[in-house]
């Protein structure tokens, strides 16, 4: 299980550290490849297809493969948070 490899955190200094780390690669870089993939095929398809890619096309690729990767390394990483004692979730059944 992919998750496995994460720790739990409490401070969000301890959840950049296993980011940085590369702690999320194995579980989000395939959803990110994924994603970002169609992202890039919807938005930049008829650039790339007419070869007309510049700079900002590039930038805008590589924001397609980042934005997904981010978005799902901070799923995987909420997922193992820490939860102080009472009060911090209100709302919640746990």
């Amino acid at each position: 299980m992919p998750l496995a490899r994460l720790r739990p955190w409490a401070e969000p200094r301890q959840a950049f550290r296993q980011l940085s780390r590369g702690a999320t690669l194995r579980c989000c870089l395939p959803v990110a490849v994924v994603v970002g993939s169609l992202l890039s095929a919807v938005n930049e398809g008829d650039v790339l297809m007419s070869g007309r890619v510049n700079a900002l096309v590039v930038v805008k690729l590589a924001a397609n493969l980042l934005i997904p990767f981010l978005t799902s390394s901070t799923g995987a990483l909420l997922a193992v948070r820490e939860r102080s004692g009472a009060g911090s979730s209100a709302g919640s059944n746990r």
